[in-house]
């Protein structure tokens, strides 16, 4: 009998921004009525919005949108996190009639949620389930998180949900994540692929006490004596000790950029898929931008080994998109300054006889 064909997993090569348009963008803000450089990051923001769209100025956003991967994992069952396993199915549930935290944050910010359940343990409703790779994942301290079938299919969903967005008219994009224990995957993957010791990447995530972080300590000890056995493969990785959630966030990620759509990085979970996806689509992370640092320890390997300079530092560890979400009326605003500030000449205000930016 003949194996199942394997889903295919290669990405477009990744496109570079409009470096024409971020230096024009750059130019404009000099033009502006404002001392040069005054604004600050909003300037460096707006030029990279240019880039990825470009033009300069660039175009206000019209359809932002969130999307949360849910996934369960095995290794929950080992008491790595301050919740139990079932409350992942319980959440997906919330965000459906609206009262997570991210349906708050996106409804202020003027975004779109989208949820799809990957590997939740529990059955959910048929229109986040269409992806639905299996009911969990295994225990990777001791086993693989999928199959390689299951790794593919998940990455493929990853790349075929961006299309549908960006299809869709999305013009931003943001990755979420929902799923009890998923911070242990996570810190295994950025730990991999950053060459940090297991202490160094695990933190309190969902408010653990001293014994569980001790069993989670033990647990990212295992996993990434897996992981590096395999790190020179990505896809090896989500295998070994990723899960589904984590694969189709890297596949959203990578085809984002193929698809020339910018996108707002948020905490650990999406981090430790980006750093996958740059694995798999390099080049990709010049269409994310960084919207804050995630108050877990790990998270700071992703921004450091990305080069990303965070919007945000509030101390934000939910996940869900929720740090994104925070930042990204900041977004919206760094676009429209470019778009709609008058320039010295428009308002008939005499430009500065100084024009360096101050340093």
């Amino acid at each position: 009998m003949d194996e199942p064909e394997l889903p295919e997993i290669e990405f477009a090569d990744i496109p570079l921004p409009d470096e024409i348009a971020r230096a024009e963008a750059t130019r404009l803000h000099g033009e502006l009525i404002k001392p040069a450089g005054s604004l600050g990051r909003l300037e460096e923001l707006g030029a990279w919005v240019a880039a990825c769209q470009g033009t300069a100025p660039p175009r206000p956003f019209t359809r932002a949108r969130v999307v949360v991967f849910a996934g369960d994992h095995g290794i929950a069952a080992k008491g790595v996190s301050a919740h139990a396993p079932e409350v992942t199915g319980q959440l997906v549930g919330s965000m459906l009639t609206g009262g997570a935290a991210i349906n708050v944050l996106a409804t202020v910010a003027g975004a779109g949620v989208r949820v799809v359940d990957m590997a939740v343990a529990a059955d959910t409703a048929d229109a986040v389930a269409e992806f639905k790779v299996r009911k969990g994942s295994g225990s990777i301290d001791h086993e693989d998180a999928l199959t390689e079938a299951e790794v593919r299919a998940a990455l493929k969903a990853g790349r075929d949900i961006a299309d549908a967005e960006v299809d869709g008219g999305a013009d931003l994009l943001i990755a979420g994540d929902l799923g009890v224990g998923n911070s242990t995957p996570s810190s295994i993957v950025v730990a991999a692929l950053t060459g940090s010791e297991p202490v160094a990447v695990i933190g309190r995530s969902s408010g653990i006490d001293d014994n569980t972080w001790m069993r989670k300590a033990a647990a990212v000890r295992d996993g990434l004596r897996r992981a590096r056995a395999v790190v020179s493969d990505p896809v090896a990785i989500l295998r070994t000790a990723g899960g589904a959630d984590l694969a189709a966030m890297a596949g959203f990620l990578a085809q984002a950029a193929v698809r020339r759509t910018p996108v707002l990085l948020d905490g650990l979970a999406v981090g430790a898929a980006a750093l996958i996806a740059e694995e798999l689509a390099p080049g990709a992370r010049s269409w994310w931008a960084a919207a804050h640092r995630c108050d877990e320890p790990a998270h700071t390997f992703v921004l450091e080994h990305l080069d990303l300079e965070p919007i945000l530092d509030l101390k934000i560890r939910l996940g869900e998109g929720a740090g994104a979400a925070a930042a990204l009326p900041l977004l919206f605003m760094a676009t429209r300054l470019l778009a709609e500030m008058a320039t010295y000449e428009q308002a008939g205000v005499t430009a500065p006889l100084i024009t360096v930016p101050l340093r």
